[in-house]
């Protein structure tokens, strides 16, 4: 048979070898699972640090683009600036060429109507020297008339006051 205390000991024995079996193998997978949760942490930071790194290049990149569309609207109006103002400058030559070309008209219109005014004067002028002197040879003439009669009516009177 079989002595109770031998087989206690081999119980025991196999008891030892069961738990040092298991804390062999738990101990490998607490190393394991410390291992894989080191993975797991440092993948994540640089899961986190990639991620971090991109949105900072689309920040930059986003950076420039509004850089680079802040430019273009600076450059259209500068465009559309030199553009309205060619225009302005445009406008303001043909508004200059206009009035230049009224005031020669207005001054070719006056001058003509100076020169036909003076030359109304000038007729005016002569057919009122005509006037005047028409008149004045007519007053005159009238006057020798006037005269030619008075003398012969008292050349008439004296001579009868002589007979």
């Amino acid at each position: 048979m079989v002595d109770p205390k031998e087989q206690t000991q081999k119980a025991e024995k196999k008891a030892e070898e069961q738990v040092v079996e298991p804390a062999a193998e738990v101990q490998g997978e607490v190393e394991g699972a410390l291992a894989e949760a080191r993975e797991q942490a440092v993948e994540p930071l640089a899961e986190v640090l990639k991620r971090v790194n991109q949105a900072y290049a689309a920040y930059v990149d986003a950076e420039k683009e509004v850089a680079r569309v802040y430019k273009s609207n600076e450059q259209q109006v500068e465009k559309a600036y030199k553009e309205a103002e060619q225009q302005a400058n445009i406008a303001c030559e043909q508004g200059v060429e206009r009035a230049a070309r009224n005031r020669e008209r207005a001054e070719q219109l006056a001058e003509e109507a100076y020169h036909r005014a003076r030359e109304q004067a000038k007729k005016n002028y002569a057919e009122s020297v005509q006037r005047s002197l028409e008149a004045r040879r007519e007053a005159i003439e009238q006057a020798w008339a006037i005269r030619t009669e008075s003398i012969e009516r008292s050349w008439k009177f004296y001579s009868k006051e002589k007979r």
